[in-house]
């Protein structure tokens, strides 16, 4: 599985941007797929995951009520809608595939990662 991120750059306090990962591979439908980020100086951190169908989702204390994630299954997409950004979102963010068809919370489950984008917000 390859997986391609984009959608990150700049923004403004309050701003939405809309994050894309697309994957190859033909096991994309079955399995859980996540976000995460990584800002300078910290460590990777879990931001919102989706389960196999996109019935059920898990978010990050740090993000509930702002970012959505979904997924598309016949475009091989996973989402991540950023709405109400601050600048404590600011990080690169990265997208991965679990290692089963539920939704994951850390990092340890997830066994392909894409390249990560940048999203940086400004106040």
């Amino acid at each position: 599985v390859q997986l391609q991120a984009s959608g990150g750059g700049l923004a403004q306090a309050g701003d939405s941007l809309r994050l894309s990962c697309a994957a190859s591979g033909r096991t994309f439908s079955s399995l859980g797929m996540g976000w995460f980020r990584q800002a300078p100086g910290k460590e990777r951190e879990f931001v919102a995951t989706i389960n196999w169908s996109g019935g059920v989702t898990s978010y990050a204390d740090s993000v509930k009520g702002r970012f959505i994630i979904s997924r598309d299954n016949a475009k091989n997409t996973v989402y991540l809608q950023m709405n109400s950004l601050k600048p404590e979102d600011t990080a690169v963010y990265y997208c991965a595939t679990a290692t089963s068809s539920q939704l994951q919370v850390r990092a340890w489950a997830y066994a392909y990662w894409g390249q990560g984008t940048q999203v940086t917000v400004s106040s």
